[in-house]
């Protein structure tokens, strides 16, 4: 699993936000851009815990730590097949779900959880940079 001593090497990290004098003139993202190798240390904190509560944490049942793992190994193609079989829109959920995965988490026992709901929402966004999201429409209109 990814790092094992991630979690005591990397601390907690999310993006700074853009300052509001710029975002009050926008619709745009609040947050600034998050580096890749800083998306990459933050994958390395999730533990090889045994047992992911994050799992049971998580409504949909998301594989947090092996998307974590593959972000790690900079696999993002098998990391969003993977965020794919249990959540049909991470675009969404990478933004507005309350993380409870992250409170789940076990490293949130006694240090800041994963960043799980940030590496979910950058998983997706790579995933529309590379070209991978594609529109599927039904092959018959269902009236």
């Amino acid at each position: 699993m990814g790092k094992p001593t991630g979690f005591k090497e990397y601390d907690r990290e999310l993006p700074v936000r853009r300052p509001v004098a710029e975002r009050i003139k926008d619709f745009n993202e609040i947050y600034q851009p998050f580096p890749k190798a800083k998306l990459i240390e933050q994958a390395a904190r999730c533990m090889d815990c045994g047992v992911p509560t994050c799992h049971s944490g998580c409504p949909l049942g998301n594989l947090i730590p092996d998307w974590n793992d593959f972000i790690y190994r900079d696999r993002w193609r098998e990391a969003l097949d993977l965020l794919l079989q249990t959540n049909n829109f991470p675009e969404f959920t990478g933004r507005l779900c309350p993380a409870p995965c992250e409170e789940a988490c076990v490293l949130a026992i006694n240090e800041p959880a994963v960043t799980i709901e940030q590496i979910e929402k950058e998983i997706i966004e790579h995933a529309f940079e590379q070209g991978w999201i594609r529109p599927a429409p039904p092959q018959a209109a269902n009236r």
